[in-house]
This record gives structure tokens, C-alpha cells and sequence, in this order.
């Protein structure tokens, strides 16, 4: 691990509305108003500090993290909301999560990206660590970005996980992952990543035990 990660706390940039439906929040990142269906069935489908996190770090860092007309790539989209940032910010950008996340994701992130200056995004299937070779074949699919926030927790996909970062972490990719740390699991994780990638602490959010990571493939 190098570099000393600069602390920062996750601004309240959702904005209260008094609204017939308690399942939606309202966000304001670059300028844009953003509003998100939550859905009470899915863990993908709530708006986790991760997302925020790297959603605000990636408002505030356009020069360092320039995503303008880059290939982005968000593993574990969940709610969409990190996808319709880069979105905003210029990328062309896919969205991939579980098959029973996806519609939700699909109706936030179409309702929020119809601006006709963006990108047109992606949504698509991805279970880690399963046919990736056939869905994503590395002779045509390269992506200059991977995000992915809280998509360590308690659940059993870790090495499936890991495994899909390293398949679309190619030379020349920069992954960014921002996670609360909760359990000992997330610590392991955390020891395998700096293992196989070089990695670096770019900030910590303490309030909310999130930390933001970078991550780049080892060249020989």
C-alpha cells in the first residue's frame, strides 16, 4: 500500500423531499439533480456509503479521475446511482449487477441519463466470476475504469469477486473501489487486493468507515 489517503466526510448531498413515495432519494452531484427508486428486496437495491463516497470523490477529483468519453465498467451497480455520475461526468458507461437488480437499475438509470449530451449507458447480467469470457470477451471489451462500491459484505461470492477484478483489470485500467469496512472479511479482502494489484489509499470517510482504493495491474 503507498500514498497517504486524504480523510474526508461524506457530504448529505441528497436532498429531503416531502414525497408520496418513501422509496426514492434525491441527490445532487455535478450539477445534476438525481433521483433513485430504492427497492426493499434487493441489498443492490438500496443506496449504500460506498457510492456516495466515490460519487463525491469523483465530483471533486475531474482533473486526477477525467472520465470523459472513457470506457467505465461498475461491477455491482446496485440502485445505479455511481453509474449516473460517471454518466454526468462523460463516460460511456456499463452497469451490471444481478439479474434481479436489473430492472430497477435500468428504470434509475434511464430516468436519470435521458439528457441527450450524455453517453448512452449500458445496462447488463453479470454474475462474478461466471461467463465472463463469453459475455465480456477480452478481444472486445477493454475499459479504461472498473468501479465497484460495497460489494464486499457478508455474503459467500468474495473469490468470485476477486476473480472478476482481476479478469477486467487489463494493463492501463484503473480500478476504484470504495467499501465500509465492517467485518474481518473485508480486511482479507482488502490483504488480497494489495496482494495482487498495485494498490493505494487515495481517502478514508472515518465517519462512515468507508475507505477509497486504487488499484492497477502489476506490470513485469
Amino acid at each position: 500500500l503507498i500514498g497517504s489517503p486524504v480523510t474526508l466526510k461524506i457530504l448529505q448531498n441528497w436532498v429531503p423531499r416531502v414525497s408520496h413515495y418513501f422509496d426514492k432519494e434525491h441527490y445532487t452531484y455535478v450539477g445534476h439533480q438525481i433521483v433513485i427508486q430504492e427497492s426493499i428486496e434487493h441489498f443492490g437495491a438500496v443506496v449504500w456509503p460506498g457510492a456516495l463516497a466515490l460519487s463525491q470523490y469523483l465530483e471533486s477529483n475531474q482533473e486526477q479521475f477525467n472520465l470523459k468519453d472513457k470506457k467505465v465498467l461498475e461491477i455491482g451497480a446496485g440502485t445505479g446511482l455511481l453509474s449516473i455520475v460517471a454518466c454526468i461526468l462523460g463516460a460511456h458507461v456499463t452497469a451490471t449487477d444481478l439479474p434481479e437488480v436489473l430492472e430497477n437499475l435500468s428504470y434509475n438509470i434511464s430516468r436519470n441519463t435521458q439528457n441527450s449530451n450524455m453517453h448512452k449507458p449500458e445496462v447488463r447480467k453479470l454474475v462474478w466470476g461466471e461467463g465472463l469470457n463469453e459475455d465480456f470477451p477480452v478481444s472486445t471489451y477493454h475499459y479504461d475504469f472498473i468501479l465497484a462500491t460495497d460489494v464486499v459484505y457478508h455474503h459467500a461470492a468474495l473469490d468470485p469477486l476477486l476473480a472478476t477484478m482481476v479478469y477486467f483489470c487489463k494493463p492501463g485500467t484503473v480500478l476504484l473501489w470504495a467499501n465500509k469496512f465492517r467485518f474481518s472479511t473485508d480486511y482479507e479482502f482488502l490483504e488480497k487486493v494489495c496482494n495482487i494489484f498495485n494498490t493505494t489509499i487515495l481517502a478514508e470517510f472515518p465517519e462512515s468507515n468507508v475507505k477509497l482504493l486504487k488499484a492497477t495491474v502489476r506490470e513485469n
